[in-house]
């Protein structure tokens, strides 16, 4: 099992910056990708950013050149950062792996969320 824990999450001004985290523990093998999803009041949940096990990264055109994801490897700990910050990025941030088991078993696992408040 792997468990996840984010932070960073805070209300925030338009036009300015958070930074969040997401940290893995537990039985830890190989974490192939790790990555942002987030889900706006009465939307459904959407993809941000995500970055794989060879530093390739993909973002939702909603925040390209805005937001910025990296992977620390040692610290099993994937970091968001949000400049440029607009309203409309209101939203609870979760952090998503997919893990792969020694035994090569795959398994997606999810953050419990983290609130991030764009609003003056």
């Amino acid at each position: 099992q792997v468990q996840l824990v984010e932070s960073g999450g805070d209300l925030v001004q338009p036009g300015g910056s958070l930074r969040l985290s997401c940290r893995a523990s537990g039985t830890i093998f190989r974490i192939q990708r790790m990555g942002w999803y987030r889900q706006a009041p009465g939307k459904q949940r959407e993809f941000v950013a995500v970055i794989t096990s060879a530093d390739s990264t993909n973002y939702a055109d909603s925040v390209k050149g805005r937001f910025t994801i990296w992977r620390d490897n040692a610290k099993n700990t994937v970091y968001l950062q949000m400049n440029s910050l607009k309203p409309e990025d209101t939203a609870v941030y979760f952090c998503n792996v997919y893990h792969v088991s020694i035994v090569g078993r795959g398994n997606d696992y999810w953050g419990q969320g983290t609130q991030v408040t764009v609003s003056s």
